[in-house]
């Protein structure tokens, strides 16, 4: 038996911290998997509750140097703790700010302005100044900067370096050089008893501005959690045998009757019982018109009641309910890992002791062959090695992409399981549909009408006045279109229904059977009238039904599953993506084919049992195809499993949803070219930001260390080397934010998914 947790990370800041706490949890006996997300600070665990406890996990990330926190904290809870941590962080860096300023205008002010060095020298003496800056740096380092120290103790302490180390060394090598130049100059070589404080402080200070940036741009990347956690009310109005009382939200069980306004949300799932409305299920489905509801009909919690007051029934409540299942999927593909990430996560956790090692290399070389004074250049670029190496960048690329795909999936109705499942969709090249339910309505309707001799209505109501007395779904599409047209029903007798052939019954005067060409056949009614019409439905795969009085022809009904609306605009969008689009289905080869004709699909697999349908998936993916399935129904559950990518149709049953890895809570077809769309966005997204955090180190590193000096005389500043590693940051941030504004696909052009 194996359970899986979710806790939250306090003090993670980079992709080594990821590596770091992963590594602690994964040596423990008993634990399966551990996956640690930097964005949403946060550990998911799989393990044998047998072998090792909840509290055993929680004392391993805090032995790593981290905080454990429970995440069954209410989101309102985890929102005031990140706001709290959002108040320290701003506190910190306006008192940086504050002294950091002055600092470099004593440290630096000279030397850009040169009068400015005989005016300080008029006030107070050079020395003054000087230790001036060892007052204001001493608290920018130590107390605004604090987190930065002791985080990065903590790492050197357990042999993981990470961001915070690098950090911590690069400011206090600046300030205990700074300290030791100023206090014992005699001890060092000439020339190299140089100053750093405004260097530590502005290292310090650009950070704490960089980590103001990351909380502020995390903010906006989880708001989809936070704007469907508000979609549920506090509390809900039950209607008792001693009248209407509010009660809170979680005090609501199934079976309770809820009463529910104009303008307010639903509390909890239930069904229609009194009254009808109009409810905006959009925040949800994605859908902008408003639902009808009838008494009957399921209400989602969370949606908006818009125009009548009607009473309900609760169904679901609690974590059942629709909403918090859509906000668990949510939350588990946020904080989920894909391939891409894993093979970051490795390279980071070798990443910074190399760097460490390249920053101590850069001393040695500068201090044997630099030139004069040496000790001062090879102290300048070893820190700006150490500062420009950072790989925050590295732990956020995957992450926040995820975070903000997800999100902006979640508003457009489409819900992404894992983060592998937007990885795993973004590089499918082949899409194969389930017929029924998700080309076509699911259901049988009738399509057409031909009366002989007499008015349609007429005709259909006597067909609906005996059929209503039979069970087939046909029959229950011919009486739903009776009601349909306001159509009323004569009284039939004598009803006399034979299985595989049809039904007749005596309606008022006349004998009335209904039924397929061979029960006509059997009653020897003649059907020369409609052989046309007989001969256009076979080539077009329908079977008519026909309709008798007193042995005469008067109608020709066609019952068939109508294809929904959106399903040809669906597969040309699909097709537009560069996929290859075929269609499954266990109906007959001819039926097949004019469905596929009509919503455009050239490859079709027909006559295909529903056990079998899965293994029409494998096939394909022998063939050496990636394979997305979607289907809605029980039995495309297996196939929706095997798929590389399964996606459930949200509208159907509960096993389909649980097999798919993408759920559309729409029965809309597009939905699903927009999920590929948004999924290979967002693949291009994480590798941009690789290509930029990886390829910015890279690149700056070498500047860092001084490798162009003897050709270009090019040397990077400290501080010039923390604020770009700030930008890096940032830049990781913004670029996954611009996911935010993905739009529905239109008419896209072709994409090679393996690119």
């Amino acid at each position: 038996m194996t359970r899986q947790i979710r806790l939250s990370v306090g003090g993670m800041s980079c992709a080594s911290c990821v590596a770091r706490v992963e590594r602690a949890i994964q040596a423990l006996p008993g634990v399966i998997e551990a996956t640690v997300n930097l964005t949403t600070e946060s550990a998911t665990v799989t393990y044998r509750p047998a072998t090792i406890s909840r509290a055993r996990i929680a004392q391993a990330i805090r032995a790593a140097g981290y905080e454990p926190r429970e995440p069954e904290e209410t989101a309102e809870t985890d929102q005031e703790r990140k706001e709290q941590e959002m108040v320290q962080l701003t506190r910190d860096l306006r008192f940086a700010v504050i002294l950091t300023l002055p600092l470099v205008l004593i440290g630096m002010g000279p030397m850009v302005a040169p009068g400015l060095d005989g005016l300080m020298t008029r006030l107070a003496p050079r020395m003054l100044w000087h230790w001036l800056e060892l007052a204001l740096a001493t608290p920018v380092l130590f107390w605004a900067g604090r987190r930065f120290l002791t985080r990065g103790l903590t790492e050197l302490r357990h042999f993981s370096p990470g961001m915070d180390s690098l950090v911590m060394l690069g400011s206090s090598a600046a300030y205990l050089y700074s300290v030791l130049a100023l206090t014992i100059p005699e001890r060092f070589p000439a020339g190299t008893a140089n100053l750093y404080f405004e260097a530590a402080a502005v290292i310090v200070t650009l950070i704490l501005f960089g980590r103001y940036l990351e909380a502020l741009a995390k903010g906006r990347t989880s708001q989809a959690i936070q704007r469907l956690v508000k979609l549920q009310p506090k509390t809900a109005r039950i209607l008792r045998a001693n009248g209407e009382s509010d009660i809170p939200i979680d005090a609501v069980v199934p079976g309770d009757l809820i009463r529910v306004r104009p303008g307010e949300r639903i509390p909890v799932d239930g069904t229609l019982t009194e009254g009808t409305s109009h409810l905006d299920e959009s925040m949800l489905s994605g859908e902008p018109l408003p639902v009808r509801k009838r008494p009957g009909d399921d209400v989602i919690g969370g949606t908006i009641n818009q125009t009548g007051a009607f009473l309900y029934r609760a169904t679901r409540v609690g974590a059942e309910t629709v909403l918090a299942r859509i906000i668990q999927m949510v939350e588990d593909a946020q904080s989920g890992k894909p391939p891409i990430q894993r093979v970051a996560d490795r390279i980071a956790a070798v990443f910074v002791p190399l760097v460490m090692a390249a920053a101590l290399l850069t001393f040695g070389v500068w201090l044997w062959l630099g030139p004069t004074p040496a000790l001062s250049y090879a102290f300048v670029t070893a820190v700006s090695v150490l500062l420009i190496a950072c790989p925050c960048a590295m732990g956020l690329a995957t992450p926040t992409a995820i975070m903000v795909a997800s999100g902006r999936g979640a508003a457009m109705g489409i819900l992404f399981r894992n983060g592998s499942a937007l990885e795993t969709l973004a590089r499918v090249d082949t899409i194969v549909l389930d017929k029924t339910g998700t080309l076509t309505e699911g259901r049988p309707a009738l399509t057409e009408l031909i009366a002989y001799g007499l008015p349609e209505a007429e005709a259909l109501a006597l067909a609906a006045a005996v059929e209503r007395h039979s069970e087939h779904p046909i029959a229950a599409a011919i009486v739903a279109a009776a009601k349909a047209r306001t159509l009323s029903l004569a009284p039939a007798v004598e009803i006399e229904a034979v299985p595989g052939y049809g039904i007749r019954a005596r309606v008022e005067a006349q004998r009335i059977a209904v039924g397929a060409r061979r029960w006509m056949d059997r009653l020897a009614v003649p059907l020369d009238a409609a052989a046309g019409v007989a001969e256009r439905l076979d080539a077009a795969g329908q079977t008519p039904i026909y309709v008798a009085a007193d042995d005469r022809l008067i109608a020709v009904l066609v019952v068939t599953d109508p294809i929904k609306p959106d399903s040809q605009s669906a597969i040309a969008q699909l097709r537009a993506l560069g996929l290859e689009v075929a269609m499954l289905t266990g109906d007959g080869r001819q039926t097949a084919a004019a469905v596929a004709r009509q919503v455009g699909i050239e490859h079709v697999l027909a006559e295909v049992l529903p056990a079998d349908k899965s293994a029409e998936v494998k096939r394909l993916q022998a063939a050496g195809r990636r394979v997305a399935f979607v289907g809605d129904g029980i039995n495309d559950a297996p196939a929706l499993a095997q798929a590389d990518a399964g996606i459930a149709i949200g509208t159907g049953t509960d096993i389909a949803v649980e097999a798919g890895e993408v759920i559309l809570m729409q029965g809309d077809l597009r939905g699903a070219a927009n999920a590929i769309a948004l999924a290979r966005r967002t693949l291009r997204t994480i590798r941009l930001n690789f290509f930029w955090a990886y390829g910015y180190n890279v690149a700056l590193i070498p500047l860092a260390a001084g490798v162009f000096y003897p050709l270009t005389g090019w040397l990077l500043n400290p501080m010039l080397a923390a604020g770009a590693m700030s930008l890096s940051s940032l830049f990781v941030i913004t670029n996954s934010l611009r996911l935010r504004r993905f739009s529905t696909v239109s008419t896209v052009p072709a994409h090679d998914p393996k690119g």
